[in-house]
């Protein structure tokens, strides 16, 4: 695996742990460093890191909180 890629994948946590729960992409990574970018979209995928999942999450939390500050009135 190339360096720069290595050090990508050190430096973010879920990489590394997405990398260690589906070892295939090492061999695919080692063969083929192109495929970094759809590694990136599965991870992202995988532990909804993508905005519009950070964007729903926010508004669920909203929506929890409005659901307990209207039980307290």
């Amino acid at each position: 695996m190339i360096l720069p890629i290595q050090f990508k994948i050190k430096e973010n946590p879920y990489y590394l742990r997405y990398l260690r729960a589906n070892s295939h992409w090492y061999k695919l990574l080692n063969r083929n460093p192109n495929l970094f970018k759809e590694f990136e979209e599965e991870v992202k995928k995988e532990y909804r890191l993508n905005r519009s999942d950070k964007l729903e999450n926010m508004i669920n939390t909203l929506e929890m909180m409005e659901k307990i500050l209207s039980t307290f009135k």
